[in-house]
């Protein structure tokens, strides 16, 4: 790489960690000031903006940025590189193959999608190391002193979560870097990433106050228990993730909105069955709306036809589109699944993501990552993995009757309800980026993605490819335990001499 790349790439990096954004609220971010964080960080309204901008990225990382494509990696690695969703195969515009390839199991090291992920984590943490490290010095209220860095010990936590589950052990900055040298640190390995995330979401459940107490959308105590509860279960820990959950169940702050399809309204935002979600605006300034809905919907002549909106012919769409096996899936009753699939021209469509707007391509439906159903399953696997299957059950049969079902799960048998569980955790959180973590924490990935990859090439025009197309010959080859993790973004390696790609992957400095 030319020398003058490589160090006006570092600047820029640099740049994007050090300077914050300046906020008129929560939600309203205004462009980056020159303030510098010497300067900056006094009073308790500079830490509000810094929090604020410590949650700007999330937005980028789960949903759209200038660009659009960020937040494409958020669904496409954790939906579409599972047998949940694919694509509808756009033979007149071969732009987007980097899409294709990420759900095809053909892995190009620097990868547009699954680069901004890794890229966005880290503008993340970055930012919430400048809160945690200089609010210590500062005098503040000792309640507000603690909800703003429980709020930044959360979101760096969030983000390195995100980090070592998708690419495994990364390194560990939890210091403002002084130096271009302090910004090149080697990889810590995922069991070190671990154990930081574990003292930062620990930390932060102590510090931060209940969502009865909290400001709609920021991190509460529940949430950070439940992130804590997630890497318990990743580490198969789980009388650890059994008791969190269960603090979680008998706070009195959360409860299953009656209705599932009530859930995802935009005017039932952080609702009682809401832990956490990135959160978004519609008609707001540039980077604060949302536009799921224009991504998975079919390519239409006329989107309006669905989103009742005017505006461009739909370009863009084509992705995420439910697979027959996931739609099969579903049992019959099932409420959940005229509340999460529609369809339109002849393909099924993500419906969760689509609700009324007034702008074309400009949605403020927010992206759920923490709810109590899933804080009930939860538990009820932690449960049945400690032999505890009759307790797990009316935790799962809470979960099936605001589906619909009316006859209770009664099996005890482990196996038979771990396969009941895992099939609930499919349907219930649908396209909200489990999937694929699912089926690599319960070792299953391999077997799924192999039998899913031979299926999608036996009947292409099952999977939404046109006559006479169908995948690439490497598609959905060479599927073992590397891909568990996708492989250190190029960019990354070349910014970061001291940085090492990932086994049974190549590309490097």
């Amino acid at each position: 790489m030319n020398k003058y790349l490589k160090y006006r790439n570092i600047a820029r990096i640099m740049i994007l960690l050090f300077i914050l954004a300046s906020c008129q609220d929560f939600l309203e971010v205004a462009p980056e000031s020159s303030l510098t964080a010497e300067t900056f960080f006094n009073t308790e309204a500079d830490f509000e903006q810094a929090v604020n901008a410590t949650y700007k990225p999330l937005q980028d990382i789960y949903g759209v940025s200038v660009t659009d494509n960020p937040g494409f990696g958020a669904w496409i690695m954790g939906e579409m590189r599972s047998d949940n969703t694919h694509y509808i195969l756009n033979t007149g515009n071969r732009g987007f193959e980097g899409v294709e390839w990420l759900e095809n199991f053909i892995d190009d090291y620097d990868n547009g999608y699954q680069r901004w992920k890794y890229f966005y984590n880290y503008i993340l943490i970055g930012r919430a190391n400048q809160v945690i490290t200089k609010i210590e010095g500062v005098d503040l209220d000792t309640s507000v002193k603690d909800n703003l860095q429980g709020q930044a010990l959360f979101l760096r936590a969030l983000a390195y979560l995100d980090l070592v589950q998708y690419y495994g052990g990364v390194p560990l900055h939890l210091t403002p870097a002084s130096s271009i040298e302090e910004t090149a640190l080697p990889r810590s390995t995922k069991e070190q990433v671990y154990e930081q995330i574990i003292l930062d979401a620990t930390e932060a459940a102590s510090m931060l106050p209940n969502k009865s107490d909290q400001e709609p959308g920021r991190a509460t105590s529940g949430a950070a228990k439940m992130l804590l509860a997630n890497v318990y279960m990743v580490n198969e820990e789980w009388s650890k993730a059994e008791t969190l959950l269960e603090e979680i169940v008998t706070s009195g702050q959360y409860d299953l909105v009656p209705n599932y399809e009530d859930i995802y309204l935009t005017t039932n935002k952080n609702n009682k069955e809401s832990l956490f979600e990135v959160q978004y605006m519609d008609g707001a300034t540039e980077g604060q709306r949302s536009n799921f809905i224009y991504n998975f919907l079919p390519r239409l002549d006329d989107p309006s036809i669905v989103t009742g909106v005017s505006g461009s012919a739909n370009s863009q769409g084509g992705w995420n589109t439910p697979t027959p096996d996931l739609i099969n899936s579903y049992e019959d009753g099932d409420l959940r699944k005229d509340a999460s699939i529609a369809y339109v021209d002849g393909y099924p469509y993500i419906k969760k993501y689509l609700h009324p707007h007034s702008i074309w391509n400009n949605t403020g439906d927010d992206w759920p990552v923490y709810r109590y159903s899933e804080v009930l399953l939860y538990l009820a696997e932690a449960l049945n993995e400690q032999s505890k299957s009759g307790e797990a059950l009316p935790y799962l049969n809470q979960v099936r009757a605001r589906a619909g079902f009316t006859v209770d799960i009664t099996t005890t048998d482990q196996s038979e309800l771990r396969d009941i569980i895992m099939h609930e955790r499919r349907v219930e959180l649908a396209f909200e980026n489990k999937r694929w973590l699912d089926l690599v924490r319960t070792g299953t990935m391999v077997e799924v993605m192999t039998a899913f990859g031979a299926r999608v090439k036996a009947n292409p025009q099952d999977y939404y490819y046109p006559e006479g197309y169908q995948p690439t010959e490497a598609a959905y080859t060479d599927i073992d335990e590397h891909r568990e993790v996708f492989p250190i973004p190029q960019r990354e390696l070349q910014l970061n001499p001291d940085l090492e790609q990932n086994p049974g992957y190549s590309g490097g400095n």
